[in-house]
Formats: structure tokens, sequence, C-alpha cells
């Protein structure tokens, strides 16, 4: 916490860049109504608060600030595994009162006068990265990386360049009002939202916001090919939808691990998936290794490592310690695991959030058995969404295996406590609003956690 308070003092010194043609810092249109918010009308959101702590607020509707804003009505959000990071502090930048969630999809409220190609009462999805579509990313769909959306300086000096701006992620990538509300500004709008069509329902169409095209880019960046064997870590919403993509591009097996208290997810995603194989790290017994078991499962390991955890989960006390005093940001500890289990010349993606230095990082195994280690990067959505929809629209993929929960988003501060515990057998969560339509057939009926 005191290190993501000292970078927004340091970011305010510094001052941001100069390459962003779009509106920053706007994480809540009540730091300024005047400037930001509707005159006339106030929403509900969700607000980072401080650490390990989130609350709903009420502030005003967001306006219109740019020709190719969009103003959306929020149909549907959910909460993503990265969203803890910002629950625990772990993200730098954070202010108090800032709005989060970065996957949503809605209804066209209103819209700027430059917007091209959609129309009012339209159903829409976000991506989850805010792009410009006209610079050297974008015109290749690698929207993630856009040089125009995102001025922060401290992140162009750590990277060595920008991510896109995103919604609901902190000031470190622009400082965007996030999704988890009842409305929400989309700049270039025609660009950063996808129509959906009638075939499919909002509990299907939201996740082409992160989930799946996360899930699709860390399996095909990463080279899963015909007869690779796979170990995915993490069985969360991203990992078992890495299991289902890598299955779908030929893998002959996938192996998951995962333990602690999300253990459950493992027979949770065998049930979905009954040819997919599991190591329960904290079954294990004394002596074996995640990367011994594989070793035994496979000759000389599989081909490939998925990571789908993040870097803020440490195992051993070291990085415990080392992480609790700002030694380092991320620990090593699944990158060498995955590093050492493959065979060699094997390829590892990593997909969870890191955000900056590591210590005890196992270069020497990389470097003498010739291990690609990939960074999938932030998914650049634009690049796969359209192909995902109709993976959707043809049964290729089906998002409601993993969705488990419905809830509304006046008790979103109470959901986002049991999600991060690993509780209620909570998977994936579909949010509702004022403005959501009666659950689609076969997708979970509203829960209340609220009395």
């Amino acid at each position: 916490m005191a290190m993501s308070q000292s970078a927004n003092l340091v970011e305010k010194a510094m001052g941001h860049g100069d390459n962003a043609v779009t509106e920053q810092n706007m994480t809540n249109p009540a730091r300024d109504r005047t400037k930001y918010g509707d005159p006339t009308e106030n929403m509900k959101a969700l607000a980072w608060m401080g650490k390990n702590d989130v609350q709903i607020i009420e502030c005003p509707k967001p306006k219109i600030l740019e020709d190719r804003d969009v103003i959306l009505k929020v149909t549907g959000s959910t909460i993503c595994g990265s969203d803890l990071h910002l629950y625990h502090g772990a993200v730098v930048e954070l202010q108090k009162g800032d709005i989060l969630g970065h996957e949503f999809c809605g209804k066209i409220d209103s819209m700027g006068s430059g917007v091209k190609g959609l129309e009012v009462g339209q159903r829409v999805v976000a991506s989850f990265q805010i792009a410009c579509g006209e610079c050297m990313y974008c015109k290749k769909k690698l929207s993630s990386q856009c040089e125009r959306t995102n001025s922060n300086t401290i992140e162009n000096a750590m990277y060595g360049g920008r991510t896109a701006g995103m919604f609901g992620y902190s000031h470190f990538t622009g400082g965007f009002a996030g999704g988890q509300a009842e409305y929400v500004r989309v700049p270039f709008g025609d660009v950063n939202l996808l129509k959906l069509p009638d075939d499919v329902p909002d509990e299907k169409g939201l996740y082409l916001s992160d989930v799946l095209a996360t899930s699709w880019n860390c399996v095909v960046d990463t080279g899963v090919k015909e007869g690779d064997v796979v170990a995915i870590w993490g069985a969360g919403p991203i990992g078992e939808m890495c299991a289902e993509m890598s299955f779908t591009n030929g893998a002959s097996r996938v192996i998951m691990i995962d333990g602690g208290n999300g253990a459950w997810r493992l027979d949770f995603c065998k049930e979905k998936m009954p040819k997919l194989e599991l190591i329960n790290y904290t079954d294990l017994p004394r002596g074996t290794s995640v990367t011994s078991r594989l070793k035994e499962m496979e000759h000389g390991g599989p081909d490939v490592a998925l990571e789908c955890v993040a870097g803020e989960y440490a195992k051993g006390w070291a990085h415990r310690f080392e992480l609790m005093i700002g030694a380092e940001t991320d620990t090593s500890e699944i990158v060498n695991e995955m590093i050492t289990s493959v065979k060699s010349y094997g390829r590892c993606g990593i997909t969870g959030v890191y955000v900056g230095f590591t210590n005890h990082f196992n270069i020497g195994s990389l470097m003498e058995r010739g291990i690609r280690l990939i960074g999938n990067g932030q998914a650049p959505v634009h690049l796969y969404w359209e192909k995902l929809l109709q993976m959707i629209r043809e049964g290729k993929t089906d998002p409601y295996k993993m969705l488990t929960h419905r809830c509304k988003v006046e008790e979103m501060d109470e959901v986002y406590k049991i999600f991060n515990e690993r509780g209620d057998k909570m998977q994936k969560i579909f949010v509702q609003t004022r403005f959501s339509d009666p659950p689609a057939p076969g997708s979970p009926a509203l829960k209340t956690y609220k009395s």
C-alpha cells in the first residue's frame, strides 16, 4: 500500500507523457461533477477504498467528454481474478474512490457526434483495453498495446513502453472508471465495442471482454499444437478455458495444477472436461514436488506450461517475506516450477498478472535447457473477439462451463469477499444491474448475499 501511494506522488511530480489522445485520470465522475458527471442523474458503482476494502457508492452518471465517447447502460459485469490484485492493493497507483471493473457489456445510452456504425439501444460488449484504432499497434489489432490511450510515466519507465489504457485498473493504466457500475463511459466507442447478435445472450457475450480472449491468447501465443501435453497452473476461469481451448487446438493431454482453498476448482473443471488430469499440490506427499509429479506423469515433462495464476501468491516463506517488505513485487515460484517441469526446449506462457520485479528466477534452467519463456501480454481482444463470438454461436466454446453465480451490482462488496476466499464454489459470476434482462435459459439464477 505504501508503494502504491508513493507511486501516486511520484507520478504527480513527474507528470504524464503527452501521447494520450483521450481524457486521463477520470476514475470516478464524482471527482469533478461539473467536468465529468451528468448534472441530473446518479448511479451505483463499486469503488476501491483501500486494501481489501471495496464499497458500493452513489456517484454521478458519466457524461460524454469527447466526440467518439459512448455512454453505456451496463447490463452485465463480473469479477475477474485480476481484480483481486487491485483488491489486495498489489497494483500501484490506486486511489480511494476509483471505480473498478474491466469486463462489461450493455446497451448504448448515448454517444458523441463522431461515433460511427453504432446506434442508441444496441447491445454491445466492451474490450477491457481502450484502443484508439489508428496507431501502429491498433492497425495490427494488437489493441492491448495502443500507444495513444495511456500516458502514465511510471509504467513507461518500468516497462520500456506503455500498455493501452484499461477500464477500472488504476491510474497505472490511464485512470479510467470501470464497468462494475450502472453506467460507464467508453472512449473511442466505435473501436472498443462489439455488437452482440440476438442469439448470444449477455451471459455469454460478456466474457468476450476479457476471459475468452485472454484464454485463447494464452493458448495460441504459447503455441499449443496437435499432440502437445499441456500443464496449466491455476484452475480458475482462465485456467479452465485454457484447458478447453488447448483440447480444441489438438492437445493430447491437459494436466491442471491447483491447491489450497482453491482445490475444489480442480474437481469442478474435471466435471466439465472428463479428459482433464489433475494435481492438487497440497496433497502431494513429502518430498514430491509439482515438477517431479509432472515428470512421473509424462516422460521429460509436458511440452507446454501455461501460467494462469499471477505473481502475488507466494507459496514459501522466503517469497512471502520479500513481498511483505517490498523486496519484490512478484514471486518467481510458479514460473520456476514451469521452467523446471517442461521438456527441454519446452514452451512456457505467462498470462497471470505480474506487475514488476521478482527474485530467485531460475535463469540457468531457462538458458541451459533452451526453455522458451513467453510473456503472453495483456490479450489483444480486438485480434480475437470476432472469431470467438463466432465460436460461441457455433457451440465451439461455451462460457456457461465456467459461469456459476449471478448477483446484483448492489451486493458486489460482499461478493468480492467471497470470491477472494474462493468461497461458495464461485468460479465465475454474472453481475446484473437494473438495466439487465431476465436470466437467459441455462444461466444461473439470481442469488442474494445481503438480507
